[in-house]
């Protein structure tokens, strides 16, 4: 049992039933009345972000989270393959499962798969991947407007708001955060 005064960013947590991940907190103390503790949760299961408010004497049950390095191979239909690093075991997994990570997915990418006691949570992306630019629009000359952008997809079908200066065939990072342009690769 973890005490809520000892909860750090990134940690997994079960409350009522579900795994959370510590995304944000903030220990109040007001100037009347007890100290409490602000919290910012993503449900691992659904994916959903929540802010609850716990008083300072509140334990969790810490959820013990077991990560294994795989490599995207492909998809055939509704189910993503997906090979371990270590043991070769192919892992399949249904569109759900993947959700909308689909649209990062890169054969040979190396993603992480996070699971609680058996039961699949999800996967984990790196922080940027590099992509190539296959249909963009060509830039207008004289157009120089500060921060213009212009539509560009990638081979995966994702679509990335670029600068006007990027090309067909370009190599780019893009934030898999927010699936913004980061930068030229």
């Amino acid at each position: 049992m973890i005490n809520v005064n000892d909860i750090k960013n990134g940690m997994t947590l079960i409350i009522e039933g579900n795994i959370y991940q510590v995304v944000e907190f903030l220990h109040v103390k007001p100037g009347k009345g007890s100290a409490f503790m602000k919290t910012k949760l993503k449900n691992l299961r659904t994916g959903g972000t929540v802010e609850r408010t716990f008083n300072t004497n509140v334990k969790f049950e810490k959820a013990n989270i077991t990560r294994s390095n795989v490599q995207y191979l492909y998809n055939s239909g509704n189910t993503y393959n997906f090979m371990n690093m270590e043991t070769y075991e192919q892992i399949e997994l249904t569109e759900d499962q993947v959700g909308d990570n689909k649209k990062f997915l890169l054969e040979n990418l190396l993603v992480d798969i996070v699971m609680y006691e058996g039961e699949l949570l999800g996967i984990i992306l790196p922080d940027k991947i590099e992509f190539t630019v296959v249909e963009t629009e060509p830039a207008v000359k004289g157009n120089t407007t500060n921060n213009a952008l212009k539509d560009a997809y990638v081979e995966t079908g994702l679509l990335v708001k670029v600068p006007l200066f990027i090309e067909t065939g370009e190599k780019i990072l893009v934030t898999t955060a927010d699936g913004k342009y980061s930068s030229r690769a």
